[in-house]
């Protein structure tokens, strides 16, 4: 969770990526003399990214973002730059991740039955039991947001299921991705689509049918917004010790719902990003113009801490208009607006199409 004291700023740059179904996405085109492959249909491909069940594997991801957001310490990989992360898998469920920052990391380890998630710089461990109620076709809800910022497989699936019934779907050639073949599907935003989206390239592997690289570029920019994919990765059994986690003895060991309510004790505003998470989002449109509200009470909009106001001005800018007065966040595949009355819209859509919105937001 991210911590209470993030700026709004950082915020709702987590969130508007989030909630457009976009998690932080692209890579350019892979290196290297591009593959011969069987021709295949892109109907196939998006099935095969839909219905992807990775074996085990381990690899390293690199994420090279130009987003145009501000760093968030606890996911260093979101901000603007490169980074790289570690991703490990048995193919069953069990997972390890490791996220370097600095001269610290953070480690979050799914054994199964509960994710652990451990920062090295406070030695502060998080410990979350899974819901024994969860449906198996829910149990990707599990997935942590550093999950998705920045597992390949993770992202597509995402973008696929929200975008692909608003968008022209095609194969354009092929890639090398970690040293291995893959088809390059690519989805293109419907013309009556309003997005800063141009389009969205998902590389696929060729014999492990998981994707292995996203892709997302916008309009006007001949590069890439940022990019996530394979560096490399080694198929097949890993170490079972890696997907066990011991808290170390001298460690703070917590709960999500404890992290939570310390957090109502020691600031009780709410944050953007939990606002536009809440368990009841107000959602506008569909597809690739799909804008999500919130409304932020009035108590937390008056408790923000000054260091946190001073983040929000830096990289905001005023604007007006017949919904009110507020501030308006950009990057360069979403946007927020943030009313001075405590409503908030984002997406990943043009500034217009939240003024359009935000009167809507209750």
């Amino acid at each position: 969770m991210i911590n209470r004291k993030v700026t709004l700023a950082a915020s709702a740059a987590v969130v508007v990526t989030g909630a457009a179904g976009l998690s932080l996405l692209a890579m350019p085109a892979g290196a290297g003399q591009p593959p011969s492959l069987p021709t295949v249909s892109a109907e196939s491909l998006v099935e095969q990214v839909l219905t992807a069940k990775p074996g085990a594997f381990g690899g390293t991801v690199e994420v090279d973002n130009k987003l145009g957001l501000p760093a968030i310490s606890e996911i260093p990989q979101l901000a603007d730059g490169k980074h790289s992360a570690r991703i490990w898998t048995d193919g069953n469920g069990k997972l390890r991740l490791a996220l370097p920052n600095g001269q610290s990391e953070q480690t979050i380890v799914d054994d199964g039955t509960t994710t652990w998630s451990w920062n090295s710089q406070d030695n502060e461990v998080t410990k979350s039991e899974h819901k024994a109620d969860l449906a198996p076709d829910k149990q990707d809800k599990q997935d942590t947001k550093e999950q998705k910022a920045i597992d390949p497989a993770t992202a597509a699936k995402e973008i696929v299921t929200l975008t692909k019934e608003f968008s022209d779907i095609s194969v354009d050639g092929t890639a090398r991705v970690a040293n291995r073949a893959a088809y390059e599907l690519v989805l293109t935003p419907k013309p009556s689509e309003k997005t800063l989206i141009r389009e969205v390239r998902i590389a696929v592997d060729s014999e492990l049918k998981m994707p292995l690289r996203v892709a997302v570029l916008t309009n006007g920019a001949s590069e890439p917004a940022g990019t996530v994919g394979f560096k490399d990765i080694n198929v097949g059994p890993q170490d079972p010790k890696l997907f066990e986690f011991t808290p170390p003895s001298n460690a703070k060991v917590t709960t999500p719902e404890a992290k939570e309510a310390e957090g109502r004790d020691k600031m009780p505003e709410m944050g953007i990003e939990q606002a536009l998470q809440g368990k009841d989002p107000q959602i506008f449109g569909t597809g690739w113009d799909t804008v999500v509200g919130a409304r932020i009470p009035a108590e937390a909009m008056g408790q923000v801490p000054a260091e946190a106001q001073g983040l929000v001005d830096r990289f905001t800018k005023k604007v007006s208009g017949s919904w009110g007065s507020g501030k308006l966040f950009n990057t360069k595949v979403a946007t927020v607006l943030i009313a001075d009355d405590g409503r908030v819209v984002a997406g990943a859509v043009p500034e217009q199409v939240l003024f359009d919105t935000i009167g809507q937001v209750k």
